[in-house]
């Protein structure tokens, strides 16, 4: 597999995904590499549980990172020749013409149309289209993790793709505050968001909605990486003015924490494939607030749920009404319970080897018959 940066606890919608998949593909009776990079995983660290970890080379500049080490991984595995070589990701996919050249079997993952963000400039936006148009032709199989993508892949390439959702896991809530006093943080009396500081997710957004609110006693927390340039500096700016909390990215029991005592879960985003974070909110039982794209509006919630992308009046107006919400009990469980039959990562696990089944019985067939 490639199109990750790296595992365990990488942050990213992909490397999350990637995580669980693999896992699970490997107790169904898999055997599974994955190349991850080697800034992100330790030299010492070849495995990740029944999974194995090929760290091959790439250079720490956006837009060339994914490009360079994708070259080097396909050309890896057209030597050690997998069943079937599973890329994540339309840059990655640019190497899907490659992968096919050398013989090998190819499945797509198509996780969103990444050249829609802001934070690229002309080559990777270039790198990201070419991947999508050669990725969606060549691959002897397309996945489509959300309905508006499998449409996308049907509208522009004439091509039916595979429907499996991202999924999630149900975490017993922690009890423990350590982490949240640390923050200055009082369990049910903050809103939460959780994702890298990068311009399509809006933080910004969310710093002035927050900031314009009558006060209320809640405090905003913003849990991700800031990923280097201008625009993480200025939500760092604007979070300090507004006293807003920054934790930075946060793993294991200190993230499990944050999400178990939150009042509110605010994904203000302008573009996302179908964002892990907002069902790992709703598998706490958190009252979420999206902005109304197309990918959260797919997830389905009610209507109270969602306020128009970029509109602050309509977010601090959202805002104020959580606030003055009492906590429901019976709705908390609810929003568990269909989270977790929604998004079973077991299920994905089984539909994704059946495309590789798939695409090896075909090839089979299609070789017998020559």
């Amino acid at each position: 597999m490639l199109g990750i940066r790296g595992m365990p606890n990488v942050q990213g919608g992909v490397e999350t995904h990637a995580e669980h998949l693999y896992q699970r593909l490997a107790a169904l009776g898999c055997d599974v590499e994955v190349f991850v990079r080697t800034a992100f995983v330790p030299r010492a660290q070849r495995n990740f549980g029944a999974i194995r970890l090929r760290r091959i080379w790439a250079p720490r500049q956006a837009g060339f990172e994914a490009f360079v080490h994708s070259v080097l991984c396909v050309f890896y595995a057209g030597i050690v020749r997998p069943d079937v070589l599973h890329i994540h990701a339309v840059g990655p996919a640019i190497v899907t013409p490659i992968a096919r050249l050398m013989g090998l079997r190819v499945v797509v993952t198509h996780h969103g149309a990444d050249y829609d963000r802001d934070k690229w400039g002309g080559f990777a936006r270039w790198v990201l289209r070419t991947g999508e148009r050669v990725g969606m032709r060549y691959s002897h199989a397309c996945i489509a993790i959300s309905k508006l993508i499998k449409e996308l892949i049907q509208s522009n390439y004439g091509r039916d793709a595979d429907l499996i959702p991202n999924g999630v896991i149900v975490a017993g809530r922690q009890t423990g505050l350590e982490h949240l006093r640390r923050y200055g943080l009082d369990p049910g009396r903050y809103f939460l968001q959780v994702s890298r500081l990068v311009p399509e997710k809006r933080q910004l957004d969310l710093i002035r909605a927050y900031a314009s609110m009558p006060a209320s006693g809640w405090k905003l927390a913003l849990v991700g990486a800031a990923d280097p340039g201008p625009y993480s500096s200025e939500v760092e700016a604007a979070a300090r003015s507004a006293g807003v909390v920054l934790t930075g990215f946060l793993k294991g029991v200190a993230l499990e924490q944050m999400y178990s005592h939150a009042g509110a879960f605010v994904l203000p985003s302008s573009h996302e494939g179908l964002p892990i974070v907002l069902l790992e909110a709703l598998s706490y039982g958190l009252p979420v607030l999206a902005s109304d794209i197309p990918a959260h509006l797919e997830i389905g919630l009610d209507k109270s749920s969602y306020f128009p992308v970029g509109d602050l009046v309509a977010l601090r107006q959202a805002l104020t009404m959580l606030v003055q919400t009492a906590q429901d009990a019976t709705a908390r469980a609810a929003r568990i319970h269909w989270v977790a039959t929604t998004y079973n990562w077991d299920r994905i696990a089984v539909q994704t080897l059946a495309v590789y089944e798939r695409i090896m019985r075909d090839q089979r067939r299609a070789s017998t018959e020559r």
